[in-house]
């Protein structure tokens, strides 16, 4: 019997870029290991054009994906809540059910990069490298770790993994 899948919340405060990147590899990469959902502070309303189009250009389903409000899981059974730009890092998070594991991953916003469209797609795929090399380096921890042991690793894939 294989142990139930972690719940992960991926957060920023527009949901639009770096948390649904975020959501979509743990989801792609995580092979039912996590099951990952994101969410912001202060959602836009809509996910950025440019993540749906590197997501697809990775070969990662898109369908689905909205953004939406950290409001949505305030009573959803959570084992992750990793925070990924560092205004909602700082903000007071809700009390989110079961007391999930906390970690920060700050990675910077492709949302307002500037420049040539090549530029700007470059800030994209740097943010997407960045969360899949993050997520990758969580994949790899054993299962089962204790919430101290799980929390140590996360902060430190957060200040290490780039």
């Amino acid at each position: 019997m294989s142990a139930a899948p972690l719940k992960v919340l991926i957060l920023c405060t527009g949901n639009s870029c770096r948390s649904i990147l975020g959501e979509a590899l743990f989801n792609h990469l995580g092979q039912g290991r996590v099951t990952a959902v994101s969410a912001g502070s202060k959602p836009t309303g809509q996910v950025h054009p440019k993540s749906l189009a590197l997501l697809q250009s990775k070969g990662i389903s898109t369908a689905g994906f909205r953004s939406k409000s950290w409001d949505e899981f305030a009573d959803k059974p959570l084992d992750v809540v990793i925070t990924v730009c560092d205004s909602a890092a700082g903000e007071a998070c809700p009390v989110f059910f079961g007391a999930p594991v906390k970690a920060h991953w700050g990675v910077s916003d492709p949302a307002h990069a500037t420049g040539t469209e090549a530029e700007i797609f470059a800030a994209f795929e740097g943010a997407y490298k960045t969360l899949e090399a993050r997520i990758k380096a969580f994949l790899r921890l054993p299962p089962g770790l204790a919430k101290d042991e799980l929390s140590k690793h996360l902060r430190v894939i957060g200040e290490t993994v780039t």
